[in-house]
Parts: structure tokens; C-alpha cells; sequence
């Protein structure tokens, strides 16, 4: 499992007002999704999210999202290690990804660049 750089998770509540900035702090374009209801920007290490709070409340319990290489062997180095999967892998418009819960308690998201569903 080769672990490749780390998002951080930043909750707006205007996500067309903050775009511009973290657009000029990288020096890129932002990557605009939706998925169950929350608009979400990647932009360089930063991912922008916007939306109900109900579904946003769900999305604080995540630390971050972990860029890897492969997800299915992430699965399973993450179980032998004595973490529990919380869903996933499923493919995302930008590859696929997993929840995993450590052993500690801390919730991440686990992402690659495969092939989205």
C-alpha cells in the first residue's frame, strides 16, 4: 500500500464564494462534483464541500482522505492491521474510494485514481 499525499477537508457554507480563492492560492482550477446532495471543488490538497447540514455532519466525522494507490490492497493491509471498513470500495467520479474507522476511533477516507463507477 503505497500512501501518495493527503486532502485537506474544508466545509464553506458558499462554495461559488470560496472557490476563488483557494483557486488563487494554488494556482489551479477547481474540479467541480456533486454526490448525494453535496456540492464538492477539489483544488490542488484542498476539497471544498457545500450542502445540507444533515449530509455535512456525516462528512465531519471523516479526518481527511488519503490518496493511495490501490484501494483494494489498501482493504486489505487496513483489516490485517485491525481496522474496520465502513463502506467501500466503490468507484467515485474521480476513481474509488473506502471509509475506514482505525483502531484508535478516527474515521478516513481512502481514495485512488482507478477507474470510477
Amino acid at each position: 500500500m503505497d500512501i501518495l499525499g493527503a486532502t485537506l477537508r474544508i466545509y464553506v457554507d458558499d462554495l461559488d464564494k470560496a472557490i476563488p480563492f483557494y483557486e488563487g492560492l494554488v494556482g489551479g482550477e477547481a474540479l467541480r462534483f456533486e454526490r448525494g446532495g453535496v456540492e464538492a471543488a477539489a483544488i490542488g490538497c484542498f476539497l471544498l464541500m457545500s450542502g445540507p447540514e444533515a449530509q455535512i455532519e456525516v462528512l465531519r466525522k471523516v479526518t481527511a482522505t488519503i490518496a493511495v494507490s490501490n484501494v483494494e490492497e489498501t482493504a486489505r493491509v487496513l483489516g490485517s492491521l485491525g481496522a474496520d471498513i465502513i463502506a467501500g470500495p466503490v468507484g467515485t467520479p474521480a476513481g474509488r474510494n473506502l471509509i475506514a474507522r482505525h483502531p484508535d476511533g478516527a474515521i478516513y477516507e481512502y481514495v485512488d485514481r482507478g477507474v470510477g463507477a
